[in-house]
C-alpha cells in the first residue's frame, strides 16, 4: 500500500523528476510527459464521474479504470529493466486488463444502432467529457507509440490505450441514450 506524509519533496524544482525505478528524468522527458497524459486522461474521467449515477454500470467501470489508468502510470513510470526481480516486482498493465475493456465495449455496443456518420463530441455532459477524455486517452496513446521508439515498453499499455479510447467513445454513444442523443457531423453543412 502507498502511504504518503509529506507532498512536496523539492526534489523538482530543478525541472526534474523521479521515476519508479530511482532514476532521474527532466520534467519534459517523453516517459514523464506520456504518464502525465494519462494523469490528465484520468482527471477528466473524474469529471465524467460527476455526471453519472453514483453506483451505476458506467460508474462502475470508471472508477475501475481509473485504478487501470494508475497501474499504467506505475507502468510508465518504472522503465522496463533487465533485472528480473526487479521486473517481476513492477506494476505492469496485464492483458486481462484489455481484455475486460474489449467485454465492456462489446457489452455496450450491442445496445446501439450502428453509426450513420461520425459522432461530435456533445450531448449530454457525461457524453461530452468522455469525448473528452477520449481525445487525451489518444494523445497519450501517441507519446506512449514515440516513446516506444526510443526505450522499451511494456506493450499491453499501447493495447490498453488503444482499446480504452474506444471505451469511452461507446460509452459516450451508450451515455447519449444509447445513441438517440448523439451529434452527428454533417459533411460541408456549412458551405
Amino acid at each position: 500500500m502507498v502511504q504518503l506524509t509529506r507532498i512536496y519533496t523539492r526534489g523538482g524544482d530543478r525541472g526534474e523528476t523521479s521515476l519508479g525505478d530511482g532514476s532521474r528524468r527532466p520534467k519534459d522527458d517523453l516517459r514523464v510527459a506520456s504518464y502525465g497524459t494519462v494523469d490528465e486522461a484520468n482527471g477528466v474521467i473524474g469529471l465524467v464521474r460527476q455526471h453519472v449515477d453514483a453506483g451505476s454500470d458506467a460508474d462502475t467501470m470508471l472508477m475501475r479504470i481509473q485504478n487501470d489508468m494508475f497501474d499504467l502510470g506505475a507502468d510508465l513510470a518504472c522503465p522496463a529493466g533487465d533485472d528480473p526481480v526487479k521486473e517481476a516486482r513492477s506494476l505492469r498493465i496485464h492483458p486481462a486488463q484489455v481484455d475486460r475493456l474489449e467485454a465492456e465495449i462489446d457489452q455496450m455496443n450491442a445496445e446501439l444502432a450502428p453509426l450513420k456518420s461520425f459522432v461530435l463530441p456533445g450531448g449530454t455532459p457525461a457524453a461530452a467529457y468522455l469525448h473528452l477524455a477520449r481525445t487525451v486517452v489518444r494523445r497519450a496513446e501517441r507519446e506512449l507509440v514515440e516513446l516506444m521508439r526510443l526505450e522499451p515498453v511494456n506493450e499491453a499499455a499501447l493495447r490498453y490505450l488503444n482499446r480504452l479510447s474506444d471505451h469511452l467513445f461507446v460509452m459516450a454513444r451508450h451515455l447519449n441514450d444509447k445513441g438517440a442523443r448523439d451529434v452527428l457531423w454533417v459533411p460541408g453543412a456549412n458551405r
